[in-house]
């Protein structure tokens, strides 16, 4: 049986988007609803794949159902492709199963020959509408296809603009054009040593090849990347028939939002060019004008272009973004898609579609992606401070930022992984600019729109975004941009504010984040949802009350280590490290007693009943240290110029201390519950200063709920012997005050024997927190630090792991040790609480899998609490839903 390579536009069914892809699903959604969509084809993803299993060959079965295909369209359109009389022009588009904006490759006026361009001006009775069309095609047609730069064409048309003293291509006339066209032709002559082609099967067919090729170029791989969009799907192809917005004042071409994707306002947004093609909109080589004046200018159109607009939201229950083109005077709509927009702009309109009665409370939790809601827990412009701006462009996607200015996307790459903040200035932004959009702070650019390439990808990723800033002018050579007579050089700082579209010079104050009432509505509703709780990683009182205000339900790890790392602490840690008997060790922590007492009372103040894990002593003691290179240096310098004095024998005397402490593999030395029964004087003093603060807090009537957690334990007669302290000392304590303490005693999971014998381990635990770092670390081999360094990225990107393993927690590996310790743990002691408190305890694909395994709790940073509420609730409800799905449906 013939596999379905090809489905015309009105051939497929619903449902069919992992096979059209979403472009294609939606062409052949819209052409079903009776839209005035441009009559096409779809080629699969199947195609696609197919392409690659045959080392990027056309199968004779693809080019078959193509040509079959492609006769439907000339008599669906009664045009042919190639005849010179009455000519077919197709566009060749791209369209992933996901989004993927501006990543993969398309070309228009596909069929345009030195005969079909003859044809199209008579046939239009506007030659200078065809010559143009036709150089637009060899530009694009010999970018994408015949991979020769663009700048080549810019250039020879800028050569040609000013030598006839034009400001703007529509000056150009036809026979203006002509000349350009063997310009353009002399360059591709020159580049790939053949002539333009001028068969346009061939031309179709190498294109279609080129999109195919685009899946795997650069930038699409980084948006994937990003995107956490898988590698296997392959894009599908979309044949249209052509419609045309550049024959004259009453065409033109645009984009359109639903609604504003910068804020949610439930208002049409967008831009558009007359006499232009929809690339000219979106590249921000010119730029557009607010939708809102086509209302004047096409007023049948504007009208139409509404309605259109309502019904599409209305039918697929989502903000949409649309291209259309309108060709004297009436209007086509070239695609939909749900459409990108900013964390503000989610939630709003979440919030509002459910108001609107357009969608449920639960339907709009899943319609918000757990990790745009970082973007709006960052700081912003003081609105107090007194701005002087320097200019003002297009506010294309919110947010503050600063940085050095970069003229180059490379330079931008490049400073970003030396840790420096850049702001990538450009007159525009190509798809080849991402990985600068993604390594810089924001993204300003004098040319384009604010559906412009640059825009629609800052606001995909939370970036803030100015557009159409046309007072700077930008020199690229010289890495500098001007306004008036300021001058601002490569390196220098400026501030923008991408709410406003507002460029300042300097670094300018920031304020903390606030959560919106729309952002606090949509986190209650996720909460009512929810089954699974969210705490937060937190060592101070500060991060403590920021937890809370983000809605933590507790803090799942304190790493008391954290406390030690004070400036003023440190001489007095060093001291305890470095004494060489117990009875010194305990005058140092006698001096850190009530210190530690401290901070667990101000923490306890802070948390206000809410439960706290905190963890006992965990990392290396080196870790306190003087760095034994630079010790080395001193002792070096201090031989030569002072061999007799005190000062060198204190150096070496720490030096040999220091080597005494120096381990071969410091992850798996003299940590965690190691140092606690090697030296359990340590231990005693934190355990008391817990038990101490607790009955002080306690005193002033506040609740208080410890968590005492023994890290790093690989075997149950470790848990037994520190367990059997704790007791004791809060035996001590409870003695002395006359208190009851209430707390429990359990165990970080972070070693595969400990998952592997959690069954024993639970005997002597009221809870396992899983420590999924360090557990990665330890199931893998890999040393984080190195790895992530080294090799790591090399593995993702070359699909040997298919995320980060810390990043996203890796289920077939980690993920079984984590469920076969949930299940010998509660199979011995089925009251034990389980959480997990790695990086994993904020991320949406772990929550998910936390939750599916029953844990109780999922504990991140302060401000990832957020995002993790909101995922926890998106866990319920979809697998709630896949449960309803697979019972039997009762009538």
């Amino acid at each position: 049986m013939e596999n379905n390579f090809v489905f015309m536009f009105d051939q497929s069914e619903s449902g069919m988007k992992e096979l059209l892809g979403g472009k294609g699903a939606n062409l052949a959604e819209m052409t079903r609803i009776g839209l005035p969509v441009p009559y096409g084809f779809t080629i699969t993803t199947a195609a696609c794949n197919a392409y690659y299993d045959a080392e990027k060959v056309i199968s004779p079965e693809v080019e078959s159902q193509v040509l079959q295909s492609l006769q439907v369209l000339e008599e669906k359109t009664d045009k042919k492709l190639g005849n010179p009389t009455n000519p077919l022009l197709v566009s060749v588009r791209s369209g992933a199963v996901h989004s993927m904006p501006g990543m993969m490759d398309t070309v228009l006026n596909l069929g345009m020959n030195d005969e079909t361009v003859k044809g199209m001006a008579e046939l239009t009775n506007n030659a200078r509408f065809a010559y143009d069309s036709y150089r637009r095609f060899i530009q694009m047609f010999g970018n994408v296809v015949l991979d020769i730069e663009n700048y080549f064409f810019e250039q020879q048309l800028e050569e040609i603009r000013e030598e006839k003293g034009y400001q703007s291509d529509t000056e150009l006339t036809a026979e203006d054009w002509k000349e350009v066209i063997e310009a353009f032709k002399s360059i591709v002559l020159k580049n790939t040593k053949r002539s333009f082609p001028q068969d346009p099967k061939e031309q179709l067919f190498l294109t279609i090849q080129a999109v195919f090729d685009s899946w795997n170029n650069k930038r699409a791989i980084l948006y994937r990347r990003l995107h956490q969009i898988p590698g296997h799907l392959g894009t599908a192809v979309n044949i249209q028939s052509m419609v045309f917005g550049n024959m004259g004042e009453d065409s033109g071409t645009g984009v359109a939002f639903t609604r504003n994707p910068s804020t949610g306002e439930s208002k049409l947004y967008g831009e558009y060019l007359i006499n232009a093609q929809g690339e000219d909109v979106v590249a921000g080589i010119r730029t557009p004008q607010p939708i809102a004046t086509l209302k004047d200018e096409m007023p049948d159109v504007y009208q139409q272009l509404v309605n259109t607009c309502q019904l599409l939201e209305d039918h697929y229950k989502d903000m949409q973004d649309i291209e259309f083109t309108v060709e004297r005077g009436k209007l086509f709509i070239l695609q939909t898609r749900t459409g990108k927009r900013t964390a503000q702009a989610a939630i709003r309109i979440a919030v509002e579609m459910v108001k609107e009665k357009i969608m449920d409370q639960r339907e709009a939790l899943l319609r918000v992606d757990p990790d745009q809601l970082n973007q709006l827990l960052h700081h912003r412009i003081d609105p107090e401070y007194k701005r002087e701006k320097l200019a003002a462009g297009l506010p294309a996607s919110p947010g503050a930022a600063t940085g050095q200015v970069v003229f180059d996307a490379d330079e931008a790459d490049k400073l970003s992984k030396e840790g420096k903040k850049v702001i990538l200035v450009r007159p525009e932004t190509t798809p080849d600019d991402i990985h600068g959009i993604v390594a810089a702070q924001a993204t300003v650019t004098s040319r384009g729109g604010m559906t412009s390439h640059a825009a629609v990808v800052a606001r995909g990723m939370g970036k803030a975004c100015i557009c159409g800033c046309d007072s700077l002018k930008i020199h690229l050579d010289s890495k500098q941009f001007a306004v008036g007579d300021t001058t601002v050089n490569q390196g220098e700082i400026i501030t923008i504010d991408g709410s406003t579209g507002e460029i300042f010079l300097g670094e300018i104050p920031m304020i903390e984040p606030e959560l919106s009432d729309e952002f606090q509505l949509l986190l209650r509703w996720a909460d009512e949802e929810r089954k699974i709780g969210v705490r937060a990683n937190a060592d101070n009182p500060t991060d403590a009350a920021k937890a809370l205000e983000f809605g933590a339900g507790g803090i799942g790890l304190c790493r008391t280590e954290h406390m030690f790392m004070d400036a003023s602490r440190i001489p007095t840690v060093q001291s305890m490290i470095l004494s060489e008997t117990t009875t010194e060790r305990k005058e140092s922590l006698d001096q850190l007693l009530p210190m530690q007492q401290q901070d667990f009372e101000q923490i306890f103040e802070t948390m206000q009943g809410h439960p706290i894990t905190i963890r006992l002593l965990d990392p290396p003691l080196h870790e306190f240290m003087p760095d034994k290179e630079e010790l080395l240096v001193d002792v070096t310098k201090l031989q030569i110029t002072s061999p007799d004095s005190n000062e060198l024998q204190e150096k070496q005397t720490l030096l040999r201390k220091v080597r005494l402490l120096e381990e071969s593999n410091p992850m798996l030395g003299l940590r965690g519950c190691r140092l606690g029964m090697i030296h359990p004087e340590i231990y005693e003093m934190q355990i008391l200063a817990i038990f101490q603060a607790m009955s002080n807090v306690m005193k002033k009537g506040i609740t208080v709920k410890p968590e005492i957690m023994i890290p790093l334990v690989s075997h149950v007669n470790e848990l037994k012997e520190m367990r059997e302290l704790v007791i004791r000392i809060s035996q001590h304590v409870q003695t002395e005050t006359g208190l009851a303490f209430d707390y429990l005693i359990g165990t970080m999971i972070e070693t595969p024997r400990a998952a592997l014998t959690a069954d024993q381990i639970a005997e002597e635990a009221d809870f396992f927190s899983f420590g999924t770092n360090d557990l990665t670390q330890t199931t893998f081999g890999f040393s984080r630090d190195d790895a992530e360094g080294k090799f790591l990225q090399h593995y993702v990107d070359s699909d040997v792991l298919k995320r980060n393993p810390f990043v996203s927690l890796d289920q077939d590996g980690v993920g079984k040790l984590v469920e076969n310790g949930v299940k010998l743990g509660k199979a011995t002691n089925p009251a034990l609480k389980t959480g997990i408190c790695g990086e994993h305890g904020g991320e949406k694909e772990s929550i998910q899998f936390c939750f599916d395994l029953g844990l109780e709790y999922v504990s991140c940073s302060p401000f990832r609490v957020p995002s993790a509420r909101l995922a926890a609730a998106q866990s319920t409800i979809r697998s709630e839903r896949k449960k309803s799905r697979k019972e039997p449906q009762y009538s």
